[in-house]
């Protein structure tokens, strides 16, 4: 099932365009990795998916599950089940992780409301599985947090709050192995449960890990190139030069 397509997407930050005619359909329980040097609009396309106000949509459209969604908020979007991580993940001081995914979680899943000690033990067996220290929960959000905890700290929010897809905003970056694996397992596991994929990264890394069924590579606001594995492989040996080209 078509779950989002991307129709000739054209946006802007100010009056400078960003993106610049995308297209892109993602199905059901796919991996889509987007591969691209910075400052190609990797990030500002994920951001306008999710419907970040700071940039402005001039024309294209963008349908979830063949409806258009411009007019819908963040949350609204949210609900609808589309899910962003961060590249750097903000504080949240005086806020418990296990407060903040309870009620994260019963706004996204109105219809399926848990008593405390339902979803705590949910949540510890969720942790568990993911191999994620369970002294997270009771931390402030990210506060204190390395960088690497901060991404495992979202792949367990994705992994609790079960959209049908994920907008991952370079997850790897600044991970070490350890926190490379704990985090691709944490995406694998939700793909297994049926979720999309969207994700944005530099490296090829990952994806040894998080295996895409396609890779696109993107330039200066468009998709120049799509393919499989071989693409990332191909730009692992020889970079971007070629592809700006």
């Amino acid at each position: 099932m078509e779950l989002i397509k991307i129709v000739d997407l054209h946006a802007l930050i100010g009056e400078k365009e960003i993106i610049k005619g995308v297209n892109i359909t993602i199905n059901s329980n796919e991996i889509h990795a987007i591969m691209g040097p910075n400052g190609a609009g990797k990030t500002t396309l994920i951001n306008v998916i999710m419907g970040n106000p700071k940039y402005k949509i001039s024309s294209g459209d963008i349908l979830f599950k063949g409806k258009s969604i411009l007019d819908l908020s963040v949350d609204e979007r949210a609900k609808l089940g589309i899910f962003q991580s961060f590249q750097y993940p903000e504080e949240i001081s005086g806020v418990t992780f296990m407060n903040f995914l309870k009620l994260a979680y019963e706004k996204v899943h109105p219809e399926n409301q848990m008593k405390v000690l339902e979803f705590g033990d949910m949540l510890l067996k969720t942790a568990d599985s993911l191999k994620i220290d369970r002294d997270f929960l009771k931390r402030y959000v990210n506060l204190g947090f390395s960088g690497g905890e901060r991404k495992k700290s979202e792949i367990l929010q994705l992994n609790v709050l079960n959209p049908q897809i994920a907008l991952l905003d370079e997850t790897d970056s600044g991970l070490d192995i350890d926190a490379l694996r704990v985090v691709s397992n944490g995406i694998n596991h939700a793909f297994e449960r049926g979720m999309s994929i969207l994700l944005v990264t530099h490296y090829k890394r990952i994806l040894d890990y998080v295996r895409p069924n396609f890779v696109h590579v993107f330039v200066d606001g468009r998709i120049v190139k799509t393919g499989g594995m071989e693409i990332a492989e191909e730009l692992e040996r020889n970079g971007y030069e070629e592809v700006r080209s």
